[in-house]
């Protein structure tokens, strides 16, 4: 082939190129999703014009340019800024403690009250003065993730001073169509469990609020402002948001997507992954022989995840300092994994495995369902009965319904997408 010939197909192919690169989905709506902080922004702070306001938020209130919410509201014209309040992992996101005090914010002076410390709900003393409540921090979909649980008290403190309360709604960067079981109890409600909800939830933070204004009866004046251009189907990628860890051991969205099965063993004796540089990606314990575990869960045949057999080492958590065998989650596809599934099965294999070695009645904590767990312990997987067929989990979708802001493909919605 002569050399202009060569020249020629060469420019055809790297057209051909480029021309899929701007058609890969997702591409034409590049940075299109705008958070409650941008729409609130762009009507000039309208509802809060003359209100003296209470920001709960973290570093992960970000307007889509980056600028945090504590620096717009603080220097917006027409509303004052007055307190600051934090939830567990502090106001900057990088704390991993049991306790974390009240403080004062360095760049505005203003106070920060920790409810993450002696107390995990706003007390009349911290609302003293204020007008409105304003919540800005991202969540990840899971009910155990205890930010929501924070938004539930403060939406109580605020419905008790007569003042409203604003949510600064975000992406669920595991999306809002894939919902799964098993529910919590109702007698098993904590601080890493507001109230029944399945483990995943499907719901934006916005939509949380209302959901639990409506169960709850709180009473709330509740106001959302709601993301623009975001889509029920979207996950993180598709949003053209920037990826900000929401706590120290969140670090990646192939960890959100893989927490809300990864983290029903968090009270145990397995590790998953915590003091290693990829947390809730990894599950092991000392007693795991790598390879037979990986077969076992391979075979389970679940969709959109494979398993590689390793050994690791955690620098927190049950095993820390203790060389663990066990597997490397590797995420194929997000959208088709069932994450909840996912735990579930893991759990069983190990128990099926080492029946005398898994502490799985620690596991309560964050399964927050006796039913489900007797069955595990029974070497049995949950039937659909006590998962997505399960009466309350139907009565828990027909509620979330009336809590719903943004479009639902309604054919895909029946537990799973």
């Amino acid at each position: 082939m002569r050399g202009g010939a060569v020249a020629a197909v060469v420019l055809v192919l790297l057209g051909v190129v480029l021309a899929g690169a701007l058609l890969l989905p997702g591409a034409e709506r590049a940075g299109a999703v705008q958070n409650g902080v941008d729409v609130l922004r762009e009507n000039g702070f309208a509802p809060l014009a003359g209100k003296r306001v209470g920001l709960i938020t973290n570093h992960t209130g970000l307007a889509s340019d980056g600028v945090s919410t504590i620096d717009l509201l603080h220097g917006a014209p027409n509303c004052t800024l007055a307190a600051l309040f934090s939830p567990e992992h502090g106001i900057r996101g990088t704390l991993d403690e049991e306790i974390i005090d009240s403080s004062v914010d360095g760049p505005t002076g203003l106070p920060v009250h920790s409810l993450y410390g002696t107390t995990r709900r706003p007390t009349a003393a911290m609302l003293e003065g204020l007008d409105a409540l304003v919540f800005d921090i991202q969540d990840v979909g899971a009910r155990f993730y205890t930010y929501i649980t924070t938004l539930g008290y403060c939406m109580e403190a605020a419905a008790a001073a007569g003042i409203p309360l604003y949510v600064l709604d975000r992406p669920n960067p595991v999306g809002g169509v894939r919902v799964e079981g098993p529910m919590l109890d109702p007698d098993r409600t904590s601080f890493v469990g507001y109230l029944p909800l399945p483990v995943r939830h499907g719901m934006t933070v916005g939509e949380l609020a209302r959901y639990f204004n409506q169960v709850k009866r709180l009473g709330v004046q509740l106001e959302v402002v709601p993301m623009r251009g975001w889509r029920r189907d979207d996950y993180f990628w598709d949003t053209g948001q920037l990826w900000v860890n929401p706590s120290p051991n969140m670090r990646t969205v192939t960890a959100a997507i893989l927490y809300p099965g990864v983290c029903l063993l968090e009270q145990t004796n397995v590790s998953v992954g915590r003091g290693t540089d990829r947390p809730f990606e990894l599950v092991g314990a000392p007693w795991v022989e790598p390879r037979r575990f990986a077969a076992r869960l391979r075979a389970a045949g679940i969709a959109g995840v494979e398993f590689v057999p390793v050994y690791f080492t955690p620098e927190a958590g049950p095993n820390r300092g203790v060389r663990c065998g066990g597997v490397s989650l590797v995420l194929l596809d997000g959208k088709r994994l069932e994450s909840v599934k996912l735990g579930l099965t893991i759990v069983l294999v190990l128990q099926k495995l080492y029946p005398n070695k898994l502490e799985i009645d620690k596991m309560m904590t964050l399964l927050g369902n006796a039913e489900v767990l007797e069955i595990l312990k029974r070497g049995a997987f949950p039937p659909a009965s006590t998962l997505e067929r399960h009466p309350d989990f139907r009565k828990f979708l027909d509620r979330r319904r009336a809590a719903l802001i943004y479009d639902l493909p309604l054919e895909r919605e029946k537990g799973g997408e």
